[in-house]
């Protein structure tokens, strides 16, 4: 496994506009430079964000956090690792399940070995897999602060950015009718504010305000189309 190159700061965030597909967005070379004895393991990633059924934790997601973690990787303690985790955090996701981040942890466990890693290398891939789930990592944990920073990034996007987010993971859950949907999104956004910081990197610090601005603006506008 190649150690992350560096990278230059990005541009507000990588994440790419929501909007007509793009392909691929490069990923498979991406894959292929971190672990280039394992093209099918990458190929079989790539498949799974880009199922059909994905709305918003696709290949556009992978891709803006992927380019999130090389962002803050210098504040990383095994950068490499962390960019691993942030390919397989939503590598299972099923948006009738609650269990999502562990059966994408299990998958992680299964399938680096034979890709040639460490047994401990797995253990940390699958243990920041499972931090998605609620964002919190430890005070001093710098690998969980950046891939919970990278997943989180689009928070702190500009406006019509977030707008479009929130209206992608709406599609996702176009199952879920518009009372139980304000109820349960009100909730998450609530249990994100309620965090001590959003951001736990030295970078993502600055993301704060924008992040809680646009939760907060979102948490109003649900709370204006109630009954």
């Amino acid at each position: 496994m190649t150690d992350l190159p560096e990278h230059p700061e990005l541009p507000e965030f990588a994440h790419p506009p929501v909007g007509p597909d793009a392909g691929d967005f490069g990923l498979p070379s991406r894959w292929n430079r971190l672990l280039p004895g394992s093209p099918e393991l990458g190929a079989g990633l790539v498949a799974a964000y880009g199922a059909p059924t994905r709305r918003y934790h696709d290949l556009r997601h992978l891709h803006g956090v992927l380019d999130a973690v090389a962002t803050l990787a210098a504040e990383a303690a095994e950068p490499s690792l962390v960019e691993l985790a942030g390919w397989f955090h939503d590598a299972v996701y099923d948006v009738h399940r609650q269990d999502n981040e562990e059966q994408s942890a299990r998958l992680a466990e299964s399938a680096l070995p034979p890709a040639g890693l460490k047994s401990e290398q797995v253990a940390e891939v699958a243990r920041l897999v499972r931090l998605t789930a609620n964002h919190d990592p430890a005070e001093a944990d710098n690998n969980g602060a950046v891939l919970c920073d990278a997943d989180l990034s689009i928070l702190a996007s500009h406006p019509e950015s977030y707008a479009a987010y929130v209206r992608a993971v709406r599609r996702e859950y176009a199952h879920v009718s518009e009372g139980e949907w304000r109820v349960g999104r009100a909730a998450v956004l609530e249990q994100l504010l309620d965090l001590p910081a959003l951001f736990r990197t030295t970078a993502g610090a600055s993301w704060e305000i924008t992040a809680r601005n646009n939760l907060r603006t979102e948490l109003a506008s649900l709370a204006s189309r109630a009954p």
